[in-house]
């Protein structure tokens, strides 16, 4: 007898208060006890999205979209199989007073463009204290595998470039590359998945951008960031970065590292006519990286000569 376990489905709709669909609100599956973002998506132009819940548990949904005022729904229970259908959520449009009215320049975490979708990890809910491939994780059409391959809108082979350039990594070389990026230092992440010509024709499965934050000030400065955190073993993540800005130049350098040991419980139990297969699986895993990253950008400056 073998039994098989299909991941569980969470769908919905979102509308607004006079019923018609709203595309391109921004959707986060949060887990209950602490309001983590698990999964973001964005709504279709029927107003629809779906997560693939990652493990049983308690989840909500919270929806935002420009104009209206953010909405939570009720808990849900995720038992690992199955679909789950939550309910409709209304938004309603934000209202005050012209004397309430403040303008803000903040981007929203999830914008949709005609040849990308761009998340912007500044405003992302709990971006801090995670890695460049955690962030992965939550980004709406991306999948990450057990084994850290990534795949963008069902597709696989999805090339990844940093700062519009392919590093020469793949595979596990690759995500240990990604862990060791602090989401702090990730501007944000450009998801394509219809690349044009600029692009190496080996992303046409898609590509992944990630852009790393420049200091944009003039002078000299620098920013430092620490993790740590436990669960079966305890985890660590650090990083320095220092910029350098005249108006002809930008100098940068980020040095990042991580140690992240983790630990893989996997249990089989199949029942073959009259024989029975009990295996148990129990093993560490560490990741231990280190990634620097320097350069240098030259400012060309117009000079224009008015005849007088």
């Amino acid at each position: 007898m073998t039994s098989a376990a299909i991941a569980q489905q969470i769908k919905g709709l979102v509308k607004d208060q006079q019923g018609k669909w709203l595309e391109n609100a921004t959707v986060s599956l949060l887990k209950v006890n602490d309001s983590s973002v698990v999964k973001l998506a964005v709504t279709s132009s029927e107003g629809k999205y779906s997560f693939n819940a990652p493990q049983p548990g308690s989840y909500l949904i919270s929806v935002s979209h420009v104009g209206f005022a953010p909405a939570y729904s009720a808990p849900l229970e995720v038992a690992g199989y199955g679909e789950v259908s939550a309910p409709d959520l209304v938004l309603e449009k934000s209202t005050g007073t012209l004397g309430e009215v403040t303008v803000s320049g903040k981007k929203p975490i999830v914008e949709v463009k005609a040849d990308k979708t761009i998340l912007n990890v500044e405003g992302a809910i709990n971006a801090i204290g995670t890695d460049a491939l955690g962030l992965l994780r939550r980004s709406p059409g991306v999948l990450v595998d057990k084994d850290n391959n990534l795949s963008l809108a069902g597709k696989n082979g999805v090339k990844v470039y940093i700062d519009g350039k392919p590093p020469p990594l793949a595979g596990t070389d690759l995500a240990n590359f990604l862990k060791a990026i602090q989401s702090a230092q990730v501007e944000t992440i450009e998801l394509i998945t219809s690349p044009s010509a600029k692009y190496d024709a080996a992303g046409n499965a898609g590509i992944i951008n990630i852009k790393l934050r420049k200091n944009k000030a003039f002078g000299t400065n620098g920013s430092i960031n620490a993790g740590y955190s436990v669960g079966v073993y305890p985890k660590y993540n650090g990083g320095i970065n220092f910029n350098h800005r005249s108006k002809g130049i930008n100098v940068f350098g980020t040095y990042n590292c991580s140690y992240n040991k983790g630990n893989m419980l996997f249990k089989v139990y199949r029942s073959v006519l009259d024989t029975v297969f009990d295996n148990k699986t129990d093993a560490s895993l560490l990741d231990k990286n280190h990634v620097f990253k320097a350069g240098i950008d030259f400012f060309l400056i117009k000079k224009i000569h008015l005849a007088g």
